[in-house]
């Protein structure tokens, strides 16, 4: 597979990801902003853009529209929605041969519907419409590409997205909200809250949420999940005849992560959570610079020139 068809798929798995990920952010903090005191809801904005999202924030409080004019509407900028839909339909545009026909429509669809809805001013709408759309090209794509490499980088892509998502979300401990488990919060951002109340019966309890959106095997938005799908797509796409150590950096990075995450007592791991969530990011920004390094073109691409005279 040609190198820049494979980095378009993984970026599209990544953008996708990243735009369903902002959207279950940002409308948590919307209901937030509806139900919560005023001082509330401007501590819950500063700690999306600065601690969750990374971003720089002035001196001046911040509420809801400052958050969703910088992550919903700033298309300049690749953590926002719009910017991620746009740069997803750019990469489905470049690996247009290699995607099915119905996954490049409605990832084309999805930008020029996007336009359509109106972007003035975000409401429950738009981002329920994100989160449906998102769902759609997943599946979309799951039932209509053949799960080979092409697969294997799309689902590389999202993988590495969600863990670093869930991630974020977990370091931050929550978002403040009155009268309410703090990690309620965090587990509807990451759409876990019904699977978590499921699995543990009903009972939110803080060490519980932080061991289910972590280090849970079965639920597809932890970080454990999401990093063993990540090993599993670098295996299929170079298997390793290694017989001491790993020769894929990527791989190496991944694996080390995540078994400091399992084959720890988790006790340990939430006395220095924030600690360990930033290795978790650390490790997948090493192991998308060695992905890059490995199948994607680094250098500039050749182009024809007019021959001198």
């Amino acid at each position: 597979m040609l190198s820049r068809i494979a980095e378009s798929l993984f970026w599209i798995g990544r953008y996708v990801e990243r735009a369903d990920g902002t959207a279950r952010i940002v409308d948590v903090l919307r209901l937030q902003d509806l139900e919560d005191s005023r001082l509330h809801v401007e501590s819950a904005s500063h700690m999306v853009l600065t601690q969750i999202m990374g971003l720089e924030v002035g001196d001046e409080p911040v509420g809801y529209r400052d958050v969703a004019e910088r992550l919903v509407l700033d298309r300049d900028h690749p953590s926002s929605i719009v910017g991620s839909i746009w740069a997803a339909r750019e990469n489905a545009r470049r690996a247009r041969e290699t995607l099915s026909t119905e996954l490049w429509e409605a990832i084309n669809m999805s930008w020029h519907q996007w336009v359509a809805l109106g972007s003035t001013r975000v409401t429950a709408r738009h981002l329920s419409w994100v989160r449906e759309r998102a769902a759609l090209i997943g599946g979309i794509a799951a039932s209509t590409m053949s799960h080979d490499e092409a697969w294997d980088y799309f689902t590389l892509g999202r993988s590495l997205e969600r863990a670093d998502m869930t991630a974020r979300l977990v370091a931050t401990g929550a978002l403040p909200r009155e009268g309410e488990s703090a990690w309620s919060t965090v587990l509807q951002s990451c759409g876990a809250h019904q699977a978590y109340l499921r699995t543990n019966r009903g009972l939110v309890e803080d060490d519980r949420a932080a061991a289910f959106l972590v280090l849970d095997r079965r639920f597809p938005r932890s970080i454990v999940f999401a990093l063993t799908e990540a090993e599993a797509s670098l295996a299929r796409l170079a298997p390793t005849a290694d017989r001491i150590g790993f020769s894929d950096e990527a791989v190496r990075q991944l694996g080390r992560i995540r078994t400091s995450l399992e084959y720890r007592s988790f006790v340990d791991v939430l006395e220095e959570m924030p600690a360990h969530m930033d290795s978790v990011q650390s490790a997948i920004n090493e192991a998308s610079d060695a992905i890059a390094r490995r199948y994607f073109q680094t250098g500039t691409a050749p182009a024809w020139t007019e021959e001198l005279a």
